[in-house]
């Protein structure tokens, strides 16, 4: 039986656009030809990005708007403003980017889905997007609270956004047979990358950004440029040129008194999984040292703390776990539960950015390696700005505080 709450809000929604409204929106997403939606647990942002700076580069005129750590409107000129909000999100701000959108003369829409209940995720594309071409990145366990309680309920949930009769672009292969399935159901043409087309991305292909890409979110951005016409390398130009999205995973050399901490920005990585592969590469880029590994907590993400508690204990380990951010008490004790010792967590909750750097170079000593993760809000991207504006660069000066982070 559907959650009545929800539909009731769902109709509320619909009530509340009228009549008017639905035709005027209708008619501005018929000024777009190109409709690319967004999904996904983990890189939504960055192949929003991806796909958005390839398109330019291909001489599309394209419109970008990305729902992450930040809210962002990219215009065809590469240019951004921070999408406004006079209260909490909602997914009828996206009637506003289409808008924008129209009005910019753009031939292409790149659109991150801003939904988590199912029911929504369904009303984004249906009612709002309508896209030419569906992206889902991967399916993680995140937002089992909303989306789960199983990995696959997550999938079954992201599959609500595939466009009817169109295409669906996903780097997932785990749980691929959920949406293969929706795809028969709508006569939606689905492009599945696969790891054949993740080993065609070289070394060459990522060592032309500034920050760490993943070489899934890269294959299917390509792909969706592709089908659209642009040149390979045509998109990868535009892709290394572009700004990257604030949480991208970015490193941090700082060097002061003799004393030498690498900083890994790795605080977007929101599911067990991702987030333990990144930390065990950084593991590996870095040997030699001590290791802390930084976690993020929001009182209002329980479910995400208590899941990277209870995972934490099956990584390899560093020589301190640090709590930050509100509610890091529910991390402490599902990783205590589950087996990690209680001398290795050290919680910094209630203090300023500045605090939590001191705490950490105390861990550290003379050198060592910290990874944030978790999450970006809060003072994660303020923690990320503390540290990269104390950056050293590779001739020794203090790089200078950037505009974008």
């Amino acid at each position: 039986m559907p959650d009545l709450a929800i539909m009731g809000g769902l109709f509320g929604v619909l009530a509340g656009l009228g009549v008017l409204e639905d035709r005027r929106h209708r008619r501005n997403l018929r000024r777009i030809p190109v409709r690319i939606h967004v999904n996904g647990t983990r890189g939504k942002s960055s192949v929003c990005r991806l796909i958005g700076a390839g398109l330019r580069a291909g001489g599309k005129t394209t419109c970008t708007k990305t729902t992450g750590t930040l809210a962002r409107m990219i215009f065809p000129d590469g240019a951004e403003a921070p999408v406004f909000r006079p209260a909490k999100a909602n997914v009828a701000e996206q009637i506003r980017i289409v808008r924008t959108a129209a009005e910019a003369g753009a031939e292409a829409l790149v659109i991150e889905c801003m939904a988590l209940q199912p029911a929504l995720q369904w009303l984004s594309e249906w009612r709002f997007v309508q896209a030419t071409h569906g992206v889902i990145t991967n399916a993680r366990p995140d937002h089992l609270d909303v989306m789960g309680p199983s990995e696959v309920n997550v999938a079954q949930a992201l599959a609500g956004m595939i466009p009817p009769g169109q295409k669906l672009f996903t780097a997932e292969r785990d749980h691929l047979p959920v949406f293969a399935a929706a795809c028969e159901d709508r006569g939606t043409e689905l492009v599945a990358i696969g790891e054949e087309e993740v080993a065609a991305i070289s070394a060459a292909d990522l060592a032309g950004f500034a920050y760490k890409e993943h070489p899934d979110n890269l294959a299917l951005a390509l792909a969706v440029c592709a089908d659209l016409g642009i040149d390979r390398q045509v998109a990868l130009d535009g892709m290394w040129a572009a700004i990257p999205d604030p949480g991208a995973m970015t490193e941090h050399v700082i060097e002061f008194f003799g004393r030498r901490l690498i900083f890994v920005n790795g605080f977007a990585a929101n599911d067990p999984e991702s987030t333990r592969y990144i930390w065990e590469q950084a593991l590996a880029r870095h040997p030699g040292g001590k290791s802390v590994a930084l976690f993020n907590c929001r009182a209002d993400r329980a479910d995400r703390s208590r899941q990277l508690g209870e995972d934490y204990v099956r990584w390899q380990p560093a020589d301190h776990v640090v709590l930050m951010g509100t509610g890091t008490y529910i991390f402490a004790r599902a990783a205590i539960r589950a087996g990690v010792p209680s001398g290795r967590i050290v919680t910094v909750e209630d203090v300023g950015v500045d605090e939590i750097f001191e705490s950490i170079i105390g861990l550290v000593g003379r050198t060592g390696l910290v990874m944030g993760m978790g999450n970006i809000g809060g003072q994660g991207l303020e923690l990320v700005r503390y540290f990269k504006n104390r950056e050293v660069l590779a001739e020794g000066s203090l790089a200078a505080a950037p505009e974008n982070v």
